[in-house]
């Protein structure tokens, strides 16, 4: 039987279709590939240092390698020297001996203040005067070594400011350490803290 030329236009029609159906539903079902895991990487950068600095300072009552250790208070006793005086100030170096039986250090400024028969403060501690350099000074025993202490004369002052009170003693804690070591010296100085009229230089060897 022969088919019509209509028909046979139908065939090849519904015939193509279902070609093109059949290669969209291979497209579709193809698998896309699977997601690759993501790698983190850190990176360390080190960044030089800058050129021209140096290590910071030791602080107070340090030491080096191979030195004596730092000097406890009770390694030590405190003395003032001979006073010399100059345009209405009083200059004393502060003394200090090594009476312990081994050698010690000293490294940097001793802290100062005027204190009363009793123990209390008369007035400002006094100021780092930043003439000589930190510098690390052995005491072996039996050795002194000094810091120079400038005390202004509270007579320098109106007395309302100042307002001037007598001290007895100096207190002075060794560079480094808590306790402190006491000299007796009477003078008149500013109660009012906002006056300085005491200042000191770091430990330099010899004694004076």
């Amino acid at each position: 039987m022969t088919a019509c030329p209509a028909a046979t236009r139908k065939l090849t029609a519904m015939a193509a279709a279902a070609v093109a159906a059949g290669l969209l539903a291979g497209c579709g079902s193809s698998a896309s590939p699977s997601a690759q895991p993501t790698a983190t990487v850190t990176v360390t950068e080190t960044v030089p240092a800058a050129q021209g600095t140096s290590p910071a300072a030791p602080t107070q009552g340090a030491t080096t390698p191979g030195s004596p250790a730092a000097c406890a208070t009770t390694a030590l006793t405190a003395s003032l020297g001979p006073r010399s005086g100059a345009a209405g100030s009083s200059y004393y170096p502060i003394v200090f001996k090594n009476s312990s039986s081994a050698p010690c250090s000293l490294y940097g400024y001793p802290g100062v203040s005027l204190v009363t028969a009793s123990g209390t403060q008369v007035g400002a501690a006094a100021v780092q005067d930043p003439t000589y350099p930190r510098r690390l000074v052995t005491l072996a025993r039996g050795s002194i070594v000094h810091a120079e202490l400038k005390i202004t004369d509270a007579g320098n002052y109106p007395p309302s400011t100042c307002q001037p009170a007598t001290a007895d003693r100096l207190r002075i804690f060794p560079p480094g350490q808590t306790s402190p070591l006491y000299i007796s010296l009477s003078t008149v100085a500013c109660s009012n803290t906002s006056v300085q009229i005491l200042s000191v230089q770091t430990v330099q060897p010899g004694s004076e």
